[in-house]
């Protein structure tokens, strides 16, 4: 069609006031569905209107999953409850007529939200080469469709630009964004930045970090290459002042500083080594092939051995030999950057996939990226489904087959079982749902699943179109279910609108809001 510029500016009017009008209209009332307590109070769809508080004991239930929580020893078929961003209760039979939805999980895996403990994700700042820049993802487009609720940026930023990585991408994740602060002051940039030893300042870290008590949550030294011990020794320093842990990314083997040296004579009880199956720098003992006497006194002096992936850290020539050793790692993590994501790590539940192959069980991954690294950073209140925890959850499928992996040499393994994430919930809201085994069939009678009650989405503008239309959008009703449903309108497509009252099926030619009828 061609529109002069005038008839295009009265016809963009005229859209403009048509969709005013629309969302001036009345919402009919939502009635439950088969996934919904009929007796619950129902959540309003009006725009900027909070939702009706529920009087019910739970919000939601996650009915006949098998739970595992590490923290209350827990590892069964389970039912959980949540009400206002908090677990309730983790116990059986519970009803769903308390309950404003119940999902059905059996035969699925149910766990605290995942803990990504090695993530990059300082980007948007331009800077071309840089973690702190566009080598790091953005992170909620990597984490909720993994089950991953909480994760830790190993150190992209520093002392100097954490606010602006705090101001970019913490407060502005559905994902809990922590925070590991570079011993460089200028964060994790390249080459001579992570080199200079006169940005390294543990005082000026830890005083900082002392300013964001349970987001900054660890010190974090990488990528070194030089022959001293300046990094490590800062690094704790500024651990001390925080009380707060230090991870090590080991940077080049040096022969002037050993792996063995760091971890008698800098690392602390409670500090993290990550990278720990590369192999690179002394991790496996060259004549066994299992863990070498510095993995050995790592354990034995209470430092964590995590996993971080990532594109270069991670050999099943290393990793097997010493999981049959009987050597197993306190965490598994990805070291999430725009390389790793798309080389041999892919994702946590990727990582995970590589440890069910060596032997792990599904019990043990989940706590090496739940209760572990929670209680690796100190923030015990995650990574657990207590009674009155934040009710962040993942629910897990597991499907069987033959699967390949690959290691950062491109070596091949084969595996039998695959983690699908199924449903992750942040803060007791639906974030992420693959299968839509929160709704109700669209063709089922009195379909009317109302996202409202369990979704993240806080208000009604939030949600995407689908959704805030769907109390309105005609609905087709098969011939054969026309006598389930309540008979609406007739219109020449059988489809039938929203419920009616007697007066506003009456059409009104001076009320703007009345459709007109078919032709």
């Amino acid at each position: 069609m061609n529109v002069k510029p005038f008839g295009r500016a009265v016809l963009a009017s005229a859209v403009l006031c048509s969709t005013a009008l629309i969302a001036q209209a009345p919402m009919p009332a939502a009635q439950p569905g088969p996934g919904a307590n009929p007796a619950a109070p129902t959540a309003t769809r009006r725009m900027g209107m909070p939702m009706k508080p529920n009087t019910l004991p739970y919000d939601l239930i996650l009915a006949g999953g098998h739970v595992v929580d590490a923290k209350n020893h827990i590892d069964g078929i389970k039912d959980v409850g949540i009400k206002d961003g908090k677990v309730v209760t983790v116990g059986t039979n519970l009803k769903a007529a308390d309950a404003l939805k119940t999902i059905d999980v059996k035969g699925m895996w149910v766990s605290p939200g995942l803990i990504d403990l090695h993530t990059h994700v300082y980007t948007g700042t331009g800077e071309k080469g840089s973690y702190a820049g566009d080598n790091s993802v953005y992170p909620d487009g990597f984490t909720l469709r993994n089950g991953v609720t909480t994760i830790v940026d190993a150190g992209s930023s520093g002392y100097k630009n954490f606010d602006d990585f705090k101001d970019k991408i913490i407060d502005r994740s559905i994902t809990r964004v922590l925070a590991e602060l570079n011993i460089v002051g200028s964060g994790m940039r390249g080459g001579k930045y992570e080199d200079n030893l006169d940005d390294m300042d543990g005082k000026a870290t830890g005083d900082f970090a002392l300013k964001y008590p349970g987001v900054v949550v660890g010190i974090k030294s990488a990528h070194f290459n030089g022959p001293e011990w300046k990094p490590y020794e800062q690094a704790v320093i500024a651990g001390n002042i925080a009380n707060i842990p230090v991870m090590i990314d080991y940077g080049a083997r040096r022969i002037e500083r050993p792996l063995y040296d760091l971890v008698t004579k800098y690392l602390r009880p409670g500090d993290i080594y990550t990278h720990c199956f590369a192999g690179n720098r002394g991790e496996q003992d060259a004549e066994t092939g299992g863990p070498s006497k510095a993995l050995i006194d790592m354990r034995k002096r209470g430092i964590y051995c995590d996993i971080g992936h990532g594109g270069g850290s991670f050999a099943f020539s290393v990793a097997a030999p010493i999981m049959r050793a009987g050597y197993k790692p306190d965490s598994i993590s990805t070291d999430l950057h725009i390389t790793s994501m798309n080389g041999s790590m892919k994702d946590i539940l990727n990582v995970a996939d590589k440890f069910l192959l060596m032997g792990e069980t599904i019990p043990e991954v989940l706590t090496q990226m739940t209760a572990n690294p929670a209680h690796e950073i100190k923030q015990d209140q995650l990574g657990n489904l207590s009674p009155g925890a934040i009710a962040d959850v993942a629910v897990f499928s597991v499907e069987k087959g033959n699967f390949g992996f690959f290691d950062m040499f491109g070596a091949r393994a084969v595996g039998h079982e695959k983690l699908i994430c199924e449903l992750t919930i942040k803060d007791g809201k639906i974030v992420y749902d693959l299968n839509a085994i929160e709704f109700d069939n669209w063709d089922a009678p009195k379909h009317t699943s109302d996202p409202a009650m369990t979704r993240h989405w806080s208000t009604f503008s939030e949600r995407p179109f689908g959704v805030q239309q769907s109390a309105r959008w005609p609905v087709w009703i098969p011939p054969s279910q026309k006598n389930t449903h309540e008979e609406g309108p007739p219109d020449r497509y059988n489809m039938r609108a929203p419920a009616t009252t007697p007066e506003t099926a009456k059409p009104n030619p001076g009320d703007p809001n009345t459709p007109a009828p078919p032709k």
